[in-house]
């Protein structure tokens, strides 16, 4: 859609249209929806301004892109947001020419934009980086990695905070937002250098340290004065919302030929009432009623996160010295209950999980025992910290994975699938995982004790059932589920023990099923016995392929010189996995039970 003509009456209509349809999307086929809704008019403004298909155009995390997607000639295929073969719930360069960068992660796109402005310099080209920031991922320190270089660098960077939720710097009000702007246009600027040049060349030394202190006093004055020390010219706060305002204060930007911070005030939800202002509830939905914002829900068993919030809670009650800390996900995890709870002991860190393993470290070292509760997928950002700052010091931390195993529509960015793999291998770390309701809370009481390192993981949703007994666990000891007469051995690990009992059913064979437990340590003994009873294994663990279970498993028999084994992995393929239903994405890897019980036969 071209709006590069449009008159501003137009551009408003544009705008409205472009709310109309995500809501009218969206409250059938689920997907972001406050923070895109709070981002309609920055996104325009960017529009009429820059040109998408030059100029980067650059989504932190990007779940507030559904409007550039639909001002990209992809109106119609909308449509499919989210679904299995359709349109990404975030940016995509292998969607459109329009999508630089592919994003799900936050806080990456100054870095991003420092990058490609350094590219654009060397090639000489004439064009502009834009970043749309949110607040939220203003917390995390990568963002001011990146505005440390570019405020030493001062190459051309338009970067729009989209603050919807926490004020970066409270607006003095309309005083300030026109002294800001005179601050940052062409006559200031100009008027400025002049000056510098003139007191440089013809003053006293005196003189110029008098002419700087007048300068810093007048920048006091506006919000901006973070951004302005380290080097980054600042404008705002503006109205997010109005959209002659955005138009013309990018305009502004746009010609200053530096570094520059649009700080743009917007309201998440906005044109949705029943949305507005409502930060994490209305943030990422399911289908829901336009007309009263209920959501469509099916009934379901409980989620693997509830019942881990509920068992941790049991043992906050317990033990005093059990405190927790999540990265800017407390209702995800879990975790805001017990921070109701326990307000002095479980905390919300922001998106910080650098700073969120590391400082559990040191509660660890001052005789605590941290629960660490992160996504699997955003634990990836730790990894150094998990590293050195607790498996090196051998500190009882315990990681509390949550999303391990394919998460569904978010997709590629999303997907739990290379926490073993990245764990399996560092020294002191122990591994291990439920196949159920029962046997997580078991798995929780169980770290309390543990005297280093561990990560247990768990799935979004629900568990599948599996009628076996629960038994307490022990360090490195399987359970064996049940013994059947054929040579075959089905070995599950956490939730894919599930699958494998499903499978098992299917099959016209009397299985054996054993329920791995821990990664690491392999229960050596039980596999030795099972070494000399079976030797057809097959491995299910939704996890990747590469170092994960079946890889563990392969090192062993390599180790004990254990040759008559044929082992069989049903685990994820070496590639990134697309987003989409489920249990459709299952079906597309070839690993429901119907499927792999074709494959063994």
């Amino acid at each position: 859609m071209n709006i590069k003509d449009k008159s501003l009456e137009e551009l408003e209509q544009v705008s409205q249209d472009i709310r109309d349809r995500i809501i009218d999307v969206v409250s059938r086929k689920g997907g972001h929806f406050s923070s895109t809704l709070g981002a309609v008019e920055l996104t325009v403004g960017m529009h009429k301004v820059f040109d998408a298909f030059s100029d980067p155009f650059i989504f932190d995390v990007s779940h507030q892109c559904y409007p550039h997607k639909l001002l990209t000639n992809r109106w119609d295929e909308f449509e499919t947001i989210r679904q299995f073969g359709g349109m990404s719930g975030f940016t995509k360069p292998n969607e459109s020419d329009a999508d630089y960068f592919i994003a799900g992660h936050s806080s990456t796109s100054i870095s991003l934009a420092v990058g490609a402005a350094k590219s654009i310099k060397l090639k000489n080209e004439d064009r502009i980086p834009v970043v749309m920031i949110g607040d939220g991922s203003m917390t995390a320190g990568m963002v001011y990695e990146a505005l440390n270089e570019l405020g030493d660098i001062k190459l051309p960077v338009v970067i729009i905070l989209n603050d919807n939720e926490m004020s970066i710097a409270k607006p003095i009000g309309a005083i300030s937002k026109h002294l800001s702007k005179l601050l940052a246009g062409k006559t200031y600027q100009g008027f400025k250098g002049r000056v510098d040049n003139f007191i440089k060349n013809n003053m006293p030394e005196g003189t110029t340290y008098i002419a700087k202190r007048m300068e810093e006093a007048m920048k006091l004055i506006t919000p901006g004065i973070l951004f302005e020390e380290m080097g980054i010219d600042y404008i705002g706060p503006i109205d997010g919302h109005n959209l002659e305002e955005v138009i013309d204060t990018l305009e502004l930007a746009k010609n200053m030929g530096k570094p520059v911070i649009v700080h743009a005030r917007t309201v998440k939800g906005k044109g949705y009432e029943i949305a507005e202002g409502q930060h994490e509830h209305w943030h990422g939905v399911g289908p829901f009623n336009i007309n009263d914002g209920a959501f469509i829900k099916k009934p379901a068993p409980k989620a693997a996160t509830a019942v881990f919030a509920d068992a941790l809670s049991s043992l906050a009650c317990k033990h005093e010295n059990v405190v927790g800390v999540t990265a800017a996900m407390p209702s995800g995890t879990g975790i805001n209950k017990l921070m109701e709870k326990f307000p002095t002991r479980f905390w919300d860190v922001a998106i910080a999980e650098q700073h969120a393993v590391t400082s559990m470290a040191a509660m660890a070292k001052e005789g605590f025992k941290p629960f660490i509760t992160i996504y699997s997928t955003f634990l990836q950002r730790g990894f150094d910290q998990i590293i050195h700052d607790v498996c090196l010091m051998d500190l009882p931390v315990v990681f509390a994975i949550d999303r391990a195993g394919i998460v569904g529509n978010d997709g590629e960015t999303h997907q739990g699938a290379f926490d073993i793999s990245y764990l399996r291998f560092i020294p002191n770390m122990i591994v291990f995982a439920p196949r159920d309701n029962e046997t997580l809370e078991e798995g929780l009481a169980f770290a309390y004790t543990l005297k280093s390192p561990s990560a247990i993981r768990y799935p979004r949703g629900a568990f599948t059932p599996v009628d076996f007994p629960v038994i307490p666990f022990e360090l490195g000891k399987a359970q064996v589920l049940k013994e059947g007469k054929s040579n075959k051995l089905f070995i599950g690990y956490g939730a894919a023990v599930g699958r494998a009992c499903e499978t098992e059913k299917l099959h016209s064979e009397d299985i054996t099923i054993v329920d791995l437990r821990f990664v690491k340590p392999l229960d050596i003994e039980c596999l030795k016995q099972l070494a000399s009873k079976y030797d057809d294994w097959y491995v299910f663990s939704d996890s990747q392929k590469q170092g994960g279970v079946a890889s563990a498993i392969l090192e062993f028999l390599n180790e004990e010189n254990i040759q008559n084994i044929k082992l069989t992995s049903f685990e994820y393929k070496d590639d990134f996995i697309d987003h989409g239903d489920t249990k459709i994405v299952e079906e597309s890897l070839g690993l429901l039970p119907s499927q792999l019980v074709t494959k063994i036969k």
